[in-house]
């Protein structure tokens, strides 16, 4: 069982170094790609030097994460954000878990945050509390059969939400599994600085009006200014 591990990025020269590394220790027939959207820093001379196939294209998460899923050649896709701590064991627990659970199509791993501030401790409780209810998102390691990947529509190029749109087509599908053990870890950068408060309002404000239909420009253009 072959994996393909994509790996967006932008301007990520001080992260996808040491996640290639930690993919490249654990290999096993896997291929790695990353899908750069631009950046003005050595990433992709970084991605290259450590092995990976590398693909330019525009920015945007959704987009690049379908350019490198076209790319790929696995039975099965692995995406990754670039500041995720791979676990030595991730790509056996896959295989594992996709051999084990009859009729599984794929899932993701239990996640952890790095930041030991009460906000990435409550939301390591918060996301496994979501997860039993069938929500998860893309920093989560989501890991797909490829033929399943290409049935359900695939990754689609949108400006937000991206995840999330491919995870509720996935739950709707068939069976996937949470990868418990080993966990994966990503990094609480994107909440330094900011409100906890303000954050939970606001992803429950940026859900609630894609399910009513508002576009993900739009949305993306609202969740950019709530970043500032």
């Amino acid at each position: 069982m072959k994996i393909s591990v994509i790996i967006p990025t932008l301007n990520e020269s001080g992260n996808i170094g040491r996640l290639i590394k930690m993919l490249d220790g654990a290999q096993q027939n896997a291929e790695i790609i990353v899908v750069d959207g631009g950046s003005i820093d050595a990433t992709p001379a970084i991605a290259q030097q450590a092995g990976a196939t590398v693909i330019a294209t525009q920015p945007g998460r959704g987009g690049q994460i379908a350019r490198g899923a076209s790319q790929a050649q696995g039975d099965v896709l692995l995406f990754l954000h670039a500041d995720s701590q791979w676990p030595p064991d991730g790509l056996r627990a896959i295989r594992t878990a996709l051999t084990a659970h009859e009729h599984a199509i794929g899932g993701n791993f239990r996640l952890l945050f790095d930041g030991q501030d009460a906000f990435s401790l409550w939301l390591n409780r918060f996301y496994g509390w979501i997860r039993a209810r069938g929500f998860y998102y893309g920093d989560s390691g989501l890991f797909l059969l490829r033929a399943e990947y290409d049935r359900i529509g695939g990754m689609r190029p949108m400006a937000l939400m991206e995840d999330f749109d491919l995870v509720r087509r996935m739950e709707k599908t068939g069976r996937t599994v949470c990868i418990q053990d080993p966990p994966l870890i990503t990094s609480s950068r994107r909440f330094r600085g900011r409100s906890p408060f303000a954050i939970v309002v606001g992803w429950c404000v940026i859900h609630a009006l894609y399910l009513v239909g508002i576009s993900p420009d739009r949305l993306a253009r609202l969740y950019r200014s709530t970043q500032t």
